[in-house]
């Protein structure tokens, strides 16, 4: 039986044309222009190309989302802007009424501003945008210090502290070898992180720098220009936060131990970690990795034609196990340990 942590995934997302999106953008902010259709995993979002030359991005939430979450992330949008007013992060664009969010229907529309650069996994990567990352990351947790909101302590499913409730999702992975493995962070999660978990520090955090979700400045790749997408939030522990930006600097197996240290090296010296967190991360990471490929093959199999999640071959599938070994090895603990001065 799948846990109902999943609801909002089981339903589709919006079914919104690219001609009703710019219909609506008229109607409801003023803006003329052309809308093309974005990948997403829950809501569907559009690029609108306004005719003044200006970009935006248009969210047609999912139903299944609770009103809370959405009204979450446009709090938290305005509280970094006024703790850290030079992190690029999205704005929200008000409507002509001067409100923040229209329905469409029985949805929930909002628009952004959009933040151009190009994603992290297309970018030439290094030791200086690794640690670029790791800053911004360690920025971003700093400026959202001091931010509460209701909506934090719904369950999210991409919350590395609720894997344990995606045991079944672990048997839609279509590889023995591969379910082992991943069943086996699972009982490592149990065993060895469920238990300090909550005595690590907790806040309202980002939870999801990924390849796709940092934006870099395309004449310099070293300096990130934008991060965006915060459909994540939630309040979890600060540990499984830098874990999550830490799986997002893997570009291939034989340097992860040096991407992971040249990472943790930038939030460490930005916003320092302490030791238990520090100890954690290989194996919050494995994790990360495996509640990832476990929730990629679920959702191929439950929305087959969403284009957000692609088919991973077998050769991909074996370079995810080898990444989640690696990770968590020691090697990778090593990289740790030598930020941390040990």
């Amino acid at each position: 039986m799948i846990d109902p942590i999943l609801n909002v995934m089981t339903v589709p997302a919006p079914e919104v044309s690219e001609p009703e999106a710019e219909g609506f953008a008229l109607a409801h902010w003023g803006l003329s222009g052309s809308a093309k259709l974005l990948t997403g995993e829950r809501d569907r979002n559009f690029r609108l190309r306004a005719t003044d030359g200006r970009n935006y991005v248009l969210k047609f939430a999912n139903q299944a989302e609770e009103q809370g979450v959405t009204d979450m992330q446009v709090a938290a949008l305005a509280h970094v802007q006024t703790r850290d007013p030079a992190l690029q992060v999205p704005r929200m664009v008000p409507l002509l009424d001067g409100a923040i969010e229209a329905r469409h229907g029985a949805i929930r529309v909002r628009m952004l501003t959009y933040l151009a650069g190009v994603p992290l996994r297309a970018a030439r990567g290094g030791t200086a945008q690794r640690r670029a990352c790791g800053v911004v990351l360690a920025r971003l947790g700093i400026a959202l210090e001091g931010f509460a909101h209701p909506a934090s302590a719904t369950p999210l499913v991409w919350d590395l502290a609720h894997i344990l409730r995606l045991r079944d999702v672990v048997d839609v992975v279509p590889d023995a070898g591969a379910r082992a493995l991943i069943g086996e962070m699972f009982d490592r999660f149990e065993a060895e992180i469920a238990p300090i978990l909550p005595g690590l520090r907790h806040q309202i955090l980002y939870n999801d720098m990924n390849g796709g979700n940092v934006l870099v400045d395309p004449s310099d790749p070293d300096r990130v220009a934008g991060i965006i997408d915060f459909g994540d939030l939630t309040r979890t522990a600060l540990a499984i936060d830098v874990a999550v930006g830490g799986t997002s600097q893997i570009t291939d197996v034989a340097t992860i131990p040096i991407a992971i240290g040249d990472f943790v090296a930038g939030f460490h010296a930005t916003r320092p970690l302490l030791t238990a967190e520090l100890t954690v991360l290989p194996l919050l990471m494995a994790c990360r990795l495996s509640m990832g490929t476990a929730l990629h093959a679920w959702h191929r199999r439950t929305h087959p034609n969403n284009p957000h999640y692609t088919s991973t071959d077998p050769t991909e599938l074996q370079r995810r196990l080898a990444m989640i070994r690696t990770v968590s090895g020691a090697e990778t603990i090593a990289a740790i340990n030598a930020v941390a001065g040990a």
